[in-house]
């Protein structure tokens, strides 16, 4: 039986970014060098596959430091943690190593200057999310006000409207933070703003690739996790931009195929921290199911690469 013709953009830069990788990477470092079992605070990344996969190498995650014995490593995710994380895990003697994505640490340390300047944060970020929680626990309680919507501004009560600064986590989408700091500005004229913007590169150029393919696409698939906040936004972002079905998908298993039913072209990306063989993967099922061209619209070249802490480059 003739497979149906179907075009498959293949947007371009998409998974992986170098955050992702270090932190990933330093995971299986410390399992060599300490051997298992190796425990990481908080999911690595937000990705089940990696995850899962690190698990069956010796890594146990768990949620809170106290859930570790004092006798083996600990390492802290990439999306950062609160600042008497390390303070606790020094006091009990621990080996601990943070694979904080250097993004997200160079926004805390922005946080950090800012206080001492004697100005309040306002966050722009999702309530709840790790590296949200991890840059507002820089500073103590009451000096980090958090904002998720331009709503939100209107009601932000500050301490001095003259002494403020913003700092906003770094998988956001773009145009919906401009909006969030654009009502900032207009309420907080002395606000104080990042030198460069703190939303991170590879959440910028992964938007950008999706912006490019959704507007010539029948559907668009982000590869990515429910909990992955970079993933999400890049749903959103499609829609916007004109897609009629754009859809997160852990793995191939979760394609609706019936509502694909009829499409002449597609579009795939995937979220920072899924790996390139689960975007393989839902292009091989595309292939059993029609006569795929693929096309790859590229945006952006990345290469930037994060070098890994110097302990795990010393021999045990």
């Amino acid at each position: 039986m003739t497979k149906p013709p179907l075009t498959l953009y293949l947007a371009a830069p998409r998974g992986f970014c170098a955050g992702v990788d270090r932190a990933i990477k330093i995971v299986e470092m410390a399992l060599q060098k300490w051997g298992p079992p190796v425990y990481v605070r908080h999911e690595i990344v937000h990705n089940k596959f990696v995850v899962d996969g690190l698990r069956a190498k010796g890594a146990v995650f768990v949620e809170e430091l106290d859930e570790c014995p004092n006798d083996r490593p600990v390492i802290f995710s990439a999306h950062g943690v609160p600042k008497s994380v390390p303070v606790t895990a020094a006091q009990r003697q621990m080996i601990y190593v943070d694979a904080t994505c250097p993004l997200v640490s160079k926004v805390h340390v922005e946080a950090q200057r800012h206080a001492e300047a004697g100005l309040q944060m306002i966050m722009i970020g999702h309530k709840g999310h790790p590296e949200t929680i991890g840059t507002m626990g820089q500073l103590p309680e009451g000096e980090v006000l958090l904002v998720e919507t331009v709503e939100d501004v209107a009601q932000v009560a500050v301490r001095d409207p003259e002494k403020l600064a913003f700092v906003t986590q770094t998988t956001l989408s773009v145009d919906d933070t401009k909006d969030i700091i654009a009502a900032l500005e207009a309420r907080f004229p002395a606000i104080v703003g990042p030198h460069k913007e703190d939303i991170c590169y590879a959440t910028t150029n992964r938007q950008e690739a999706v912006k490019a393919v959704a507007p010539k696409s029948d559907a668009l698939l982000v590869v990515g996790a429910p909990n992955s906040s970079n993933s999400r936004r890049l749903v959103e972002v499609a829609s916007r931009a004109g897609c009629t079905y754009a859809q997160l998908v852990q793995r191939a298993t979760e394609i609706d195929w019936r509502a694909l039913d009829g499409i002449s072209n597609i579009a795939i990306s995937a979220g920072a921290s899924a790996p390139e063989v689960l975007v393989n993967e839902v292009i091989d099922a595309f292939r059993d199911h029609y006569d795929v061209t693929v096309e790859l619209v590229e945006t952006a070249v990345e290469n930037v690469e994060f070098k890994v802490p110097r302990v795990l480059r010393q021999p045990a």
